[in-house]
């Protein structure tokens, strides 16, 4: 079932940005047979991390290359993982408090170009700089600026820093969690808050925390990422204790 949805999705919903060829998750509101709509929510962000469990097992990157089952697919599949993270962590480092908004749209070829038909390479690394290009890719809309603390990004960060060992998913978690004490942390303890605007600073309060914050959220993912190579132990079961 697993294989048969994701064969879909990268089939009918993955395209890229234009001019950098990030990677995009889309929508068809219309159905399959409708317009591609270059949208992706921020809780499209889950799909980095459950693509590369799916294509390892859950397994580290070394581990599931020693299975006899590892192969072209696995590969390709772990690739799309990497690059819809890279996709995920700009919408952070898009914006001046370093926090993705809800919804992200974006610029893509025309006519689109889906994976189906061709790959293209995006930058290996989101440069910092104002005027990088690929900054231009992405369009944050007045309706969805705001950021509702979601976990989605740090969450798939934790396994594919876990699954492939590359030290720039800690990296990125830690500038996320970096960014939600500077931003949204209440003074005297008070907590943590949603935002209106990601891209004012400071950033215009909401005067709420949301429930999921509490159960799944980016500083027990940024604990385990941090504790984990020292104490060793099952990265989920880990994680699993962090957030009880």
């Amino acid at each position: 079932m697993w294989d048969q949805a994701l064969a879909g999705i990268r089939k009918h919903l993955i395209t890229y940005s234009y001019p950098s060829n990030l990677t995009v998750l889309g929508e068809r509101p219309q159905g399959l047979d409708g317009e591609l709509s270059p949208k992706m929510d921020h809780l499209v962000c889950f799909m980095p991390g459950t693509v590369a469990l799916g294509a390892t097992g859950g397994r580290t990157l070394a581990q599931a290359k020693k299975d006899s089952d590892w192969g072209r697919k696995q590969e390709e599949e772990l690739e799309l993982a990497k690059q819809l993270m890279k996709t995920c962590y700009g919408m952070y480092k898009l914006t001046r408090t370093g926090l993705a908004p809800e919804i992200a749209h974006f610029n893509l070829h025309s006519p689109p170009k889906m994976m189906k038909d061709t790959i293209l390479k995006s930058p290996d690394v989101l440069s910092s700089a104002d005027d990088a290009d690929w900054r231009s890719d992405y369009i944050i809309k007045n309706a969805d600026k705001h950021n509702l603390q979601r976990p989605e990004t740090v969450e798939s960060l934790f396994y594919m820093w876990r699954i492939t060992g590359d030290i720039k998913y800690r990296e990125w978690g830690w500038e996320i969690f970096q960014s939600f004490m500077e931003h949204t942390a209440v003074e005297n303890d008070g907590g943590f808050t949603s935002i209106n605007d990601v891209n004012t600073i400071p950033p215009p309060s909401r005067n709420n925390m949301e429930s999921f914050w509490l159960v799944s959220n980016p500083h027990g993912d940024c604990v385990a990422m941090v504790l984990i190579p020292e104490i060793g132990g099952d990265a989920k079961v880990f994680l699993s204790a962090v957030r009880a």
